[in-house]
């Protein structure tokens, strides 16, 4: 089960707390809880595909982390990255890369 994110408001609740609502109540208190869809596991899959792909570095770190908590191995994030090396860019792959090398230290 996701657990209540928080991260919106604790970062932009002040500053934008529509959007810190939205982040919160609807990507994840709504979207991201409906795992009779898609688990937690496959979502974070697919997150962290579409920030690679973007080159969003800066959400990057945490939905790697967030996946690890969901359960994706080493061995799949490395699949994962490979593969998207060739469709997203290589050079997103090394910064993908190097992002999970500090996340699946063991």
């Amino acid at each position: 089960m996701a657990e209540k994110q928080t991260a919106g408001r604790d970062n932009l609740g002040e500053f934008a707390p529509q959007f810190a609502a939205l982040n919160d109540d609807v990507l994840f208190g709504e979207v991201w809880s409906k795992e009779d869809a898609l688990s937690l596991h496959d979502r974070s899959m697919i997150t962290i595909a579409s920030l690679i792909s973007a080159g969003a570095t800066e959400q990057l770190e945490a939905h790697l982390r967030i996946g690890k908590k969901n359960g994706i191995t080493k061995e799949e994030i490395v699949a994962e990255i490979t593969h998207l090396a060739f469709y997203a860019g290589w050079p997103k792959a090394w910064s993908a890369f190097n992002r999970a090398k500090e996340i699946w230290t063991d």
